[in-house]
């Protein structure tokens, strides 16, 4: 990545870059975690929390962007509409009852409603020999897969930071990964989630309940015409602490955010 200009911005004060509150967004959805974003045009980090933005957890289904990269390469897909068959049964203890799931499905339709059971049946045949050589080519998390299970992204010890999560999406945006152009842009094409005349956003969800908490994400970036902003956003909360607008406030925090720094 370029060099860049470190911009801290720390959560919970009234700090805020003109009329901008980076804290207002969290409390309102009674929830702790970050966000982090890079300005891509004028090479700038800004923080709202930069221990957190350093802290690797589970990556969850955000890990479905480098899945769907190592997948595509490796040919265990030939593109995303390769359409993989139902499996027949899931564990709904690990990953809740979602029956509108449970069918065959194209790949990309599995990663825009994040179907976990389609991926780690493509990681039963990817191998996490092939997935430990993408990992270092690409220096993404922490590359341990010691977890034994297949589903080494929603538990175990690997995982990622925020800030390492945005180092990635800049080498994808670039083409400084080692993934063909086709594939690469077969993936940004997939991960479109709104696309308006002024911006086109790109983006992955993800949320997993490892050690008694709730980890959810939601990362990607905005492509103006004049501009690219990416961001990863992590929120936290203790299980037994219920609030049903958990997986919701991902977006809302990282949108109102955004819309603050005039990105959308």
């Amino acid at each position: 990545m370029r060099s860049t200009t470190l911009i801290a911005i720390l959560l919970y004060t009234s700090t805020a870059i003109g009329q901008i509150d980076f804290s207002k967004p969290f409390q309102d959805c009674n929830v702790t975690g970050s966000i982090t974003i890079y300005d891509y045009k004028n090479q700038q980090w800004i923080f709202s929390d930069t221990a957190d933005a350093k802290k690797a957890m589970q990556p969850a289904s955000t890990f479905k962007i480098m899945n769907l990269l190592i997948a595509l390469e490796t040919g265990v897909i030939k593109d995303e509409q390769t359409i993989v068959k139902w499996i027949g049964t899931t564990d709904t203890t690990l990953y809740g009852y979602r029956p509108e799931i449970y069918k065959d499905m194209t790949v990309k339709e599995a990663f825009t409603v994040s179907a976990g059971w389609v991926f780690i049946e493509l990681a039963k045949k990817i191998g996490k020999e092939k997935y430990l050589h993408y990992l270092k080519a690409c220096d993404y998390g922490n590359l341990d897969l010691s977890e034994m299970g297949d589903d080494f992204w929603n538990f175990g010890p690997f995982g990622i930071s925020p800030l390492n999560q945005i180092e990635f999406l800049t080498k994808v945006y670039e083409g400084k990964v080692p993934f063909s152009k086709k594939n690469i842009g077969i993936l940004k094409k997939v991960m479109v989630s709104e696309k308006t005349k002024q911006y086109t956003l790109r983006s992955k969800t993800g949320w997993t309940r490892v050690d008694g908490k709730d980890i959810g994400w939601w990362v990607g970036f905005v492509e103006r015409k004049d501009s690219v902003y990416f961001f990863a956003t992590r929120l936290i909360k203790p299980r037994k602490i219920v609030n049903p607008d958990f997986g919701q406030c991902r977006k809302n925090i990282t949108k109102t955010i955004l819309k603050q720094l005039k990105a959308i």
